[in-house]
């Protein structure tokens, strides 16, 4: 990845719908090799373009990162969330749990009915948690790419 891709990825950062006839100007590029370049990007797999969704817009008032010690395998406790609409993504930890699972519910109630009713009884889930985060705009995704 060189000085140019880097470039073209804090645009999208900025924009991720921004018009190659725009972005390619930006970059030092024509819009065909800003495409060309960012296509390279996509099929190196090295860059994923996605839409975020905003939880808060979406409905959700309580949001929470929950750290999950688990006593056996994490992976079994992962695909036992996996299935519930709350929960927005898990991801496996080295650090002082063993699991991280973000979830948005409707409200507080719903949090730590969600916690206590869907969580705990979950078989090797020895500790829960949870991070609540309560407001409007609580994500930024603006990872530095160089």
């Amino acid at each position: 990845m060189d000085d140019i891709d880097r470039a073209i990825l804090r645009e999208l950062q900025a924009d991720g719908r921004i018009a190659y006839a725009d972005l390619g100007p930006k970059v030092g590029l024509s819009a065909s090799a800003a495409r060309q370049r960012l296509q390279r990007l996509l099929d190196s797999r090295a860059v994923q373009v996605v839409g975020v969704t905003d939880p808060m817009a979406m409905g959700g008032q309580a949001m929470a990162l929950l750290g999950i010690g688990v006593d056996g395998d994490p992976r079994a406790v992962a695909d036992a969330l996996a299935g519930h609409p709350a929960v927005v993504y898990s991801v496996f930890t080295s650090g002082g749990f063993d699991l991280f699972a973000e979830v948005v519910t409707p409200g507080p109630k719903d949090l730590l009915d969600f916690v206590n009713d869907v969580v705990r009884p979950i078989e090797g889930v020895r500790e829960v948690r949870p991070f609540p985060y309560f407001g409007i705009h609580t994500h930024r995704f603006l990872w530095e790419v160089g």
